[in-house]
């Protein structure tokens, strides 16, 4: 693929994020935490005013985006304190050695630096929390790389607002000009990943655009890493005695994950195996009472997810639980209130082609599992990666000595081969911003199954590790010199402990 030439406008963005990349990479830990600060303060000052547009361009309500934007916030403080403590640089060093047990070895110390230059595509589900300034622009930033923000189509007025908070926040803390920048436009963003100087890209939607991206970066006569996250639809498993013990309090959760922001959620739980004859499905339609609609998004998601209820709700078996429906208004936009469906496992087997793909919207499928089905083996027959897999057990279950936990702990292994978030009782929508948290799968969940685009290690995507050996000490980056002047974590080798490796493990 040869390198396209840029309109002159997007030459001009390309250019200001290439100068500014070494600029920004030299600021202190400090000077960065002080950037990822100033915008959450941003966020927080011109929230009522973002929020009011948010409303309008997405159809989202207040309460949600209220949510979202102090979510967003939250994330860009937590990663500045991540920025000065300094463990996602993964500091190591090993002593030289002249008794080395395989030769006398060099003082080797090992370290991460920016990548330079990154092209993020904004998400239509999250505004704020996977647009301008979420999760992957925050870590793309704390990593210490220019930003380049595709904006998202479905809220243009949004981006726009967004991106003056962003750029009033590099202003006022001095950052080199060309830190942050937004472009629209798909075309715009594509031109941009293609371009040399761009050292990685990151996606949030649908695994169609997302395996594009990702195959235009790969396909780059130098190719990049793309992280980007493209379907989920979290299967849930929920046991006859759970049911037994607690059908109302689970349904009433299963209808609030399912329906909650229009079931537009990458994590809403999208089939739900529980034990054929169980009292869920009752359950479910006694805590459903007079679901509201909810406007989707956009009239292009409103009419996808159309096609995909219609699907399924023609395919052999299914039977629904809760109707719901769509409706269009004058202007295209589609107003969703919530289908749950039941099927058994059997006509899920038979429609596995019509019914796994995720139905992006508020929709769920409980599917019927015969009594002495193998659990564990469901997950490598239907799925391949998810983001998220749930477990609902009943307390004497959850002490893992029930005459079935065998069987769960298989689950649960299957589960984790396949998913990237294991949760016990509750449920995959609302991801808590922490930073041991895992926002990722494989594939098709994301592109990348090792990384993560939430938590402190979403950070380390847009990093590259670099050793330097026997290096004189006014050359060492901060973080590798003896004297730690940024009093980073450093995980030390100690000359002469070869000779021990492996002596307390010998019979």
């Amino acid at each position: 693929m040869a390198t396209e030439t840029l309109s002159p406008e997007l030459e001009a963005v390309v250019a200001r994020a290439a100068a500014a990349a070494p600029a920004y990479a030299a600021l202190t830990p400090v000077e960065r935490a002080r950037l990822l600060v100033a915008l959450a303060d941003g966020l927080d000052a011109a929230k009522a005013d973002l929020v009011q547009i948010g409303m309008r361009e997405t159809g989202l309500t207040e309460a949600r985006l209220n949510g979202e934007v102090n979510r967003t916030a939250v994330q860009l403080r937590l990663f500045a304190e991540t920025v000065v403590d300094g463990s996602y640089l993964d500091a190591r060093i090993d002593y030289a050695d002249p008794n080395f047990v395989l030769g006398p070895r060099p003082d080797i110390r090992r370290s991460h630096i920016p990548l330079g230059p990154v092209i993020n595509f904004s998400a239509s589900n999250f505004p704020f929390a996977f647009s301008v300034l979420g999760g992957d622009s925050a870590a793309i930033l704390a990593a210490g790389c220019p930003l380049i923000v595709k904006a998202h189509s479905g809220h243009p007025e949004l981006s726009d607002a967004t991106a003056a908070v962003a750029l009033e926040a590099v202003r006022k803390v001095g950052a080199p000009e060309g830190t942050f920048q937004l472009v629209h436009g798909r075309e715009a963003g594509v031109a941009i990943l293609k371009d040399e100087r761009i050292k990685a890209g990151s996606f949030t939607g649908s695994i169609g655009v997302g395996r594009l991206l990702t195959d235009i970066a790969a396909a780059r006569p130098t190719p990049i890493p793309f992280f980007g996250e493209l379907g989920s639809v979290n299967p849930v498993f929920i046991t006859a005695d759970a049911i037994a013990e607690r059908a109302g309090e689970i349904a009433s959760g299963f209808l609030t994950s399912v329906s909650g922001s229009a079931g537009q959620l990458c994590t809403k739980p999208g089939f739900v195996f529980i034990p054929e004859g169980s009292a869920l499905p009752e359950a479910v339609t006694a805590a459903a009472g007079e679901l509201a609609e909810h406007r989707l998004l956009d009239p292009r998601i409103a009419q996808s997810f159309n096609d995909r209820r219609d699907t399924i709700l023609e395919t052999a078996g299914v039977t629904p639980l809760i109707e719901g429906g769509v409706r269009f208004d004058d202007d295209g936009q589609g107003w969703a209130k919530p289908t749950v469906v039941t099927v058994s496992l059997d006509d899920f087997r038979a429609g596995h082609e019509g019914l796994v793909e995720e139905a992006f919207g508020p929709l769920s499928i409980l599917v019927e599992v015969p009594a002495g089905t193998d659990l564990a083996a469901l997950m490598p027959e239907f799925y391949e990666g998810n983001l998220t897999g749930t477990l609902h057990l009943s307390t004497a279950e959850a002490e893992g000595t029930t005459e079935n936990a065998p069987e769960l702990r298989a689950l649960v292994a299957a589960l984790s081969k396949q998913v990237g978030r294991v949760l016990f009782n509750g449920w995959s929508t609302g991801v808590a911003v922490t930073p041991a948290q895992q926002h990722g799968g494989p594939y098709p969940a994301t592109s990348n199954d090792s990384s993560t685009s939430v938590g402190t290690a979403a950070i380390q995507r847009f990093l590259r590790p670099v050793a330097f050996q026997n290096a004189p000490a006014a050359f060492l980056p901060e973080a590798l010199r003896d004297d730690n002047p940024l009093g980073v974590p450093q995980s030390i080798a100690q000359a002469g402990e070869s000779g021990d490796w492996g002596k307390r493990f010998g019979a």
